[in-house]
């Protein structure tokens, strides 16, 4: 049995969409996350089987405690 294809467009964390550029066919660039700043705690919340694979929303990636672990803008989700 396979798994249901990936749809990138969804948040893996809260299952709304993510806003990300790339997903809709637009330059890595023009995302989002290139100017955010996205704490270690959100990006480890993200399932082992989707990291890489999926991007989380503006709302998870900003909805993370604020400490001083947090990756650096342009750093790809």
């Amino acid at each position: 049995m396979s798994l249901p294809p990936l749809d990138t467009s969804v948040c893996p964390l809260c299952g709304q969409g993510n806003q990300c550029a790339v997903a809709a066919g637009q330059a890595v660039d023009a995302c989002w996350c290139m100017s955010a700043q996205i704490s270690a705690a959100a990006l480890t919340a993200v399932p082992g089987a989707l990291r890489g694979r999926a991007c989380i929303c503006p709302t998870c990636g900003a909805s993370a405690p604020q400490k001083t672990d947090q990756q650096p803008p342009g750093v790809p989700i």
